[in-house]
């Protein structure tokens, strides 16, 4: 395996950092150096299971939220690529951080968070050494660490901006969870500074890398459903907390649009292979609900494609939880129920067979959808190969995006250009999975 430490990238020393988000995230704290103990103290230091467990506050309806255990720590070997992780939010936690240490390729090598107390914790559940530990002020010191070679961005979007060029210019390759950010124009930002400084950028689109939602493409591409016609899905869920950042617009962007309805409309798009050309949209956000004072509650959109096929999409905060999709044609028909989770995702695929209509359940071994995706990210950095989701394909759910809230304000159909160039990379290899 060939040395993956980023050739020096000089900072731009006039660029400064956006609003920065301890409005949020405890910005104001201490840098974590002089927080924590000494390495020698660290490593002596006797710590049980119990106290290193970081327990989160519930942000969807009490009712609907289970707890999860994190799984025993794993270290990985040193010569795969290395990951600093930014931000150790719910998603970090409970699935990218155990994700790495079931990678083939991909490790965890660094921290990066604004809460000293949780990083202490983390780093010590999974072997890391407390120079591994940094925090958004000392973020560019990472320049200085060749056991990272990515940095994975677990933010709120309206941070992704920030920390992609930030990451990007000091040497690092960028893995950026979705949506992209929350402005087309901050994502093609994101997109020129990592060319420019010869970085790979991939957005974490996840189930593009599940084996269930690879095969639905490869029906389509073989023929099995026949021309698509249609695609109908939903995404529901019943959001708790008022004050979680993915109520707040500077932060998210939108409410349930790119956070859950993002699925949808990215699943429309790479299962049929077909990019769409309008949309129209409505959306709703109730006045008596706390909750959706800054963005919507639902979202209402139609998609039309060039060649008639069309997605019918919702995606709701406020409704119990249920997430499917189902895509026709005249040949037969494949969705998934559930669909677009982490886990206990359930194919089911309707033809004619022997003149008779057949629906037949498809199920596949577990598999850990984030440790895919890293995977990829990891065997593109070491063969110097596109990401199959880099940063245009974000930009263009964006744009999409964009469309939608504009067909909502207005109450009309709104036009959609097609992407420019290449917007999405190369097949993940079969070996990945």
């Amino acid at each position: 395996m060939p040395d993956f430490k980023p050739k020096d990238v000089p900072v731009d020393s006039a660029c400064t950092p956006g609003p920065t988000r301890r409005s949020f995230l405890s910005r104001g704290a201490v840098g974590l150096a002089a927080a924590v103990a000494t390495r020698s103290s660290w490593a002596e230091m006797p710590a049980s299971a119990t106290e290193n467990t970081v327990k989160l506050p519930q942000i969807q309806d009490p009712k609907r939220e289970q707890a999860e255990e994190t799984p025993d720590p794993n270290s990985p070997p040193d010569d795969r690529v290395g990951y600093a992780i930014v931000g150790l939010g719910r998603l970090s936690l409970d699935q990218i951080l155990p994700a790495l240490s079931a990678c083939k390729y991909s490790r965890v090598a660094a921290l990066v968070s604004g809460d000293p107390d949780k990083a202490r914790k983390a780093a010590r559940q999974y072997g890391l050494r407390e120079a591994d530990v940094w925090d958004y002020q000392n973020f560019e010191r990472l320049a200085d660490n060749p056991r990272v070679h990515v940095v994975y961005i677990v933010l709120p979007n309206g941070m992704h901006k920030e920390f992609t060029v930030r990451a990007a210019r000091i040497g690092k390759h960028v893995l950026c969870e979705k949506p992209m950010a929350t402005s087309a124009t901050d994502c093609q930002t994101m997109i020129d500074v990592c060319r420019q400084a010869n970085r790979k950028l991939m957005i974490a689109y996840r189930s593009q890398y599940e084996p269930m939602d690879r095969m639905i493409v490869k029906m389509v591409q073989q023929g099995k459903i026949g021309p698509v016609c249609e695609f109908i899905a939903g995404n529901s869920q019943n959001v708790g907390d008022p004050s979680q950042w993915r109520l707040k617009k500077a932060l998210a962007g939108g409410g349930a649009l790119p956070d859950i309805g993002l699925y949808a409309l990215n699943a429309a798009r790479f299962l049929s292979g077909e990019e769409p050309v309008e949309v129209m949209a409505t959306t709703t956000k109730p006045d008596h609900d706390p909750r959706f004072r800054e963005v919507e509650e639902s979202v209402h959109f139609v998609l039309r494609f060039p060649s008639g096929f069309t997605a019918t999409c919702i995606a709701s905060y406020r409704s119990h939880e249920s997430r499917f999709f189902r895509l026709q044609g005249p040949q037969g028909w494949a969705g998934m129920d559930p669909a677009f989770g982490y886990n206990g995702l359930r194919m089911r695929h309707g033809a004619m067979i022997d003149g008779k209509n057949a629906v037949t359940e498809i199920t596949i071994d577990p598999n850990n959808q984030f440790a895919r995706e890293i995977d990829h990210m990891s065997q593109g950095v070491i063969s110097n190969t596109t990401p199959h989701t880099p940063g245009e394909e974000g930009l263009q759910d964006q744009r999409i995006m964009e469309a939608i809230y504009e067909s909502a304000r207005t109450g009309a159909a709104v036009k959609i250009a097609r992407p420019t160039g290449i917007w999405r990379g190369p097949e993940p290899s079969e070996e990945t999975f």
